[in-house]
């Protein structure tokens, strides 16, 4: 028997790899340890041996076969579990890697392949000055989505090298962390809100010049629009399953880059994540407004969200005829307009989207006066193997519900129907040019989602109802502060529809150097000729000429959030007991089961009713508890349920924000809700 002194203090070659660029000098190297020695000491031993003097900081040792990093430097090998047969790899902590923005520009950067993604991402956006990094995260593109594109590239070489904006000289191109204070309260850049670039006075503010006023002015504003062969040769989903391929690829928080499979020069796409853009101010955000701008552009020209005609032409007209006009000409523009500022930051207030379980408002509701609506509206309900049936009721919407009677008279007696709008899903179904102003309501019952349309008169009552209906869905009432808001976001995007009511057009549309299928999805390219595009454009046109640059693409987010399908993330999923497959559509506020082959909407479960939900990691399933004995488990096929349980505990992260705190994250937090226990 050997004494447990005599076996501890027993020594060992391990064989390291050292990651350098000297051609004079081996790259194998050979240690002897003990077991009680600390890595610090092993890395020491290392760099004694390789006898070149250089700053060695930055390096740690990675473990190839475990995949994980040993940066805890004070661990003894043995608490590590380094034993004699382990590959280490004595390599930097940050490497170059390629970086694909919404706007489809490439950045080249160096990043953190040791710290954990969420990390890693937060020190990328304070590289590019975006603020709310916490909405963002990394995405790795699918074989399914790349398929596609290989079989139509292959003569094709890749392109985009002369598009690479390098970035190489960050500040963490020494190891160190990004400036913390680059967009503190008190050292912001100032943007002009006409150009969206920096003022000259604030430009220096940049670390190390990495970002410096070219760079920024191609992150910030809109360029001309990609050629309808590029947008062909795109990967465009035809259905919910491809859609659901779209979000199979995001990396884990938690882990690092490396421990993920990603490696050196690697090109990753940095995309918004969580649809809740908080706080977008137009005086900080020119970079972040315009990333959000282009990824809503591409995902309504990639067909990832539908949308109507009516809706297409106005986001053509919008993107077409107005930011790429004003963004070629903004770069000749030097001043800020006081009053294009407050223009902006009134359409912010109609903006932003406010969470459940978020800030409250500080007014508080009269709850013995709870507003209420009162009027004759169309019901319509479809019936199997019939026609609709139509007809007009007295409608009465008080609380979050919306009771109906035969005629204003009998309001006083029992209603025929009392409808419970809490976590119903509500669809607008409009067309102002054919004065068609109808509300689609989802209204969860035991067996499935009971379905009722109502048919408004006018704009403005639609608006009121509309409004009514979406707080009432997220068990608020009409009380609530939002309301208003919410009344005037609904009219103000009806109003940019309305452009048959204009006579003038600006200009014939054979004067005119536009390529309209660079501007609306392939399937209205098909639909319509060219000329047919353009004039109607060009009529859209007319409701939006008069707006800023930031005002408009502030209006086209605004008009993509209004969207029935915005912010819903699409996976494949199978429910416990179920024989067949669905889609599960994961939101800022909620869960959609859906029907994979006809696209309906099952049932809806809100965050606000959520209990807890936790994840069995040895069958990979998510189970989920709602209020009133509810409960749902169900095995995610097209991604890995990780991601799913990121999602979730990243939205109910995101809703504990609130603007009277301080920008640093509770990163601890986030860990905690997003992380899990594998």
């Amino acid at each position: 028997m050997v004494s447990s002194t005599e076996y501890g203090s027993h020594t060992w070659d391990l064989s390291l790899t050292v990651d350098h660029q000297y051609e004079d000098v081996d790259k194998e190297f050979g240690v002897t340890v003990t077991g009680d020695l600390h890595v610090g000491g092993l890395m020491l031993k290392l760099v004694e041996k390789i006898e070149k003097a250089q700053d060695w900081s930055d390096y740690a040792f990675w473990w190839e076969q475990k995949k994980c990093w040993l940066l805890k430097t004070h661990w003894t090998l043995d608490k590590c579990g380094v034993q004699a047969d382990a590959k280490l790899i004595f390599t930097t902590q940050h490497k170059m890697l390629r970086l694909r923005l919404p706007n489809m520009k490439t950045v080249r950067l160096k990043v953190s392949f040791s710290s954990t993604v969420f990390r890693a991402v937060s020190d990328i956006c304070k590289m590019l000055n975006i603020r709310r990094s916490e909405e963002l995260s990394l995405l790795k593109q699918s074989e399914g989505t790349l398929k596609k594109k290989k079989k139509k590239d292959k003569n094709n070489k890749e392109p985009a090298t002369e598009d690479v904006i390098n970035l190489c000289n960050s500040p963490m191109s020494s190891g160190s962390p990004a400036n913390s204070g680059l967009y503190s309260k008190t050292m912001t850049p100032i943007y002009d809100p006409v150009s969206g670039s920096p003022a000259s006075s604030t430009i220096t503010w940049f670390s190390d010049g990495s970002l410096n006023e070219q760079n920024c002015s191609i992150l910030a504003l809109s360029h001309p629009t990609c050629s309808p062969e590029m947008l062909a040769e795109m990967y465009q989903p035809r259905t919910l399953a491809d859609k659901a391929k779209l979000n199979a690829g995001w990396l884990d928080s938690s882990r690092s880059l490396m421990e993920q499979g990603v490696v050196e020069e690697d090109q990753l796409l940095l995309r918004f994540k969580y649809y809740t853009f908080f706080d977008l101010n137009p005086k900080y955000d020119a970079v972040r407004i315009n990333q959000i701008y282009e990824q809503a552009r591409w995902a309504i020209l990639l067909e990832e969200i539908d949308c109507t005609e009516e809706e297409m032409l106005i986001f053509a007209a919008l993107q077409a005829y107005h930011v790429s006009k004003l963004s070629l000409s903004s770069e000749t523009q030097d001043s800020t307009c006081e009053s294009e500022v407050d223009e902006v930051e009134a359409a912010l207030s109609n903006l932003e989207v406010t969470l459940e379980g978020g800030s409250k408002s500080n007014i508080l509701e009269d709850i013995t006066d709870i507003p209420k609506l009162a009027d004759n509206l169309k019901l319509v309900r479809p019936k199997k193997l019939t026609l609709k049936a139509i007809k007009t009721y007295w409608f009465i919407f008080r609380d979050t519900s919306i009771s109906y009677f035969k005629n204003k008279e009998s309001a006083l007696g029992e209603p025929i129907e009392k409808l419970n709008l809490k976590g119903c899903e509500v669809v607008p179904d409009v067309n102002v040019a054919a004065k068609k102003f109808g509300i689609k309501l989802l209204i969860p019952v035991a067996d499935g989602m009971n379905e009722v349309y109502l048919r408004c008169d006018n704009e403005d009552q639609y608006a009121r109802w509309m409004a009514a209906c979406v707080l009432a869905s997220k068990g608020r009432t009409m009380a609530d502060s939002s309301y208003q808001p919410e009344v005037q976001k609904i009219l103000s995007f009806l109003q940019m529809k309305n452009w048959t009511m204009c006579s003038q057009a600006s200009s014939e549309p054979e004067n005119v150097d536009m390529k309209p299928e660079c501007f609306v999805s392939p399937r209205y390219t098909k639909k319509f000729k060219s000329k047919q595009l353009i004039a109607r454009i060009l009529e859209a046109h007319q409701n939006v000429s008069q707006m800023s640059l930031v005002e408009a693409k502030l209006r086209f987010i605004q008009a993509w959030q209004s969207l029935p399908e915005f912010g819903l993330s699409y996976y494949i999923v199978r429910f416990k007991g179920s024989k067949k497959d669905d889609v599960l559509g994961v939101s800022y506020n909620r869960l959609i089961r859906i029907d994979m082959a006809t696209g309906d909407p099952i049932t809806t479960w809100r965050f606000s009713n959520m209990k807890q939900w936790n994840v069995n990691w040895e069958i990979r399933q998510v189970a989920i508890e709602f209020d009133q004995n509810v409960s749902i488990a169900f095995t995610c096929l097209s991604a890995d349920c990780k991601i799913i349980h990121e999602y979730i505990g990243g939205y109910i992260f995101l809703s504990t924000r609130s603007k009277d705190h301080s920008e640093t994250l509770d990163e601890e937090l986030f860990h905690k809700l997003t992380g899990g226990q594998e």
